[in-house]
């Protein structure tokens, strides 16, 4: 699939090359926002959780090639896929990419018969935060709270029903 502005989406598993700059970016900023190595955070779940046959799905939009941005979900539940380790190259933010990753995250989520996204983010990552508010996730917290007081940040979205295109997950 193609963009307008030439990107393209393209289902990969974690061992391809070009996913390193992702699980690179993401172990950088987590350990800047949080003081400690997040790579153990990242490596919480085992990389087969986001292959098609365990439910799961990892995507990179290339430009040219290159990798710009990226996401994953992994099976949560029968009905539910859990967004993971969505991140924009650190020289592509404020593009929209991040929200055309989510949109097609989303959309093959749907079409593998999950009817329910899951995610949380960090309480330090107010652009996460505003990001999932605005593409329409209800927050599960109180948010009036102070973000730090809760730890991780939950987030849930509804499928719309498309049974023509659905089919169901993996067991």
């Amino acid at each position: 699939m193609t963009f307008a502005s030439e990107l393209t989406v393209r289902h990969v598993v974690m061992s391809d090359p070009r996913v390193r700059p992702l699980l690179t970016e993401l172990g950088e900023e987590y350990s800047r926002r949080y003081g400690k190595d997040a790579h153990a955070e990242i490596a919480r779940y085992p990389d087969e959780e986001f292959t098609e046959p365990h439910g799961g799905l990892l995507l990179l939009l290339l430009e040219r090639d290159e990798p710009v941005a990226g996401g994953a979900f992994r099976r949560y539940d029968a009905t539910t896929a859990e967004l993971k380790r969505i991140w924009t190259h650190s020289a592509h933010r404020r593009r929209g990419l991040a929200r055309r990753v989510i949109a097609e995250l989303e959309r093959e989520a749907g079409a593998r018969g999950y009817r329910r996204i899951y995610l949380t983010t960090g309480p330090r990552q107010p652009e996460a935060r505003g990001l999932y508010l605005a593409t329409g996730y209800t927050p599960l917290f109180d948010t009036e709270a102070d973000p730090e007081t809760i730890g991780p940040l939950p987030f849930e979205k509804h499928l719309a029903d498309r049974e023509h295109n659905r089919k169901a997950p993996d067991q």
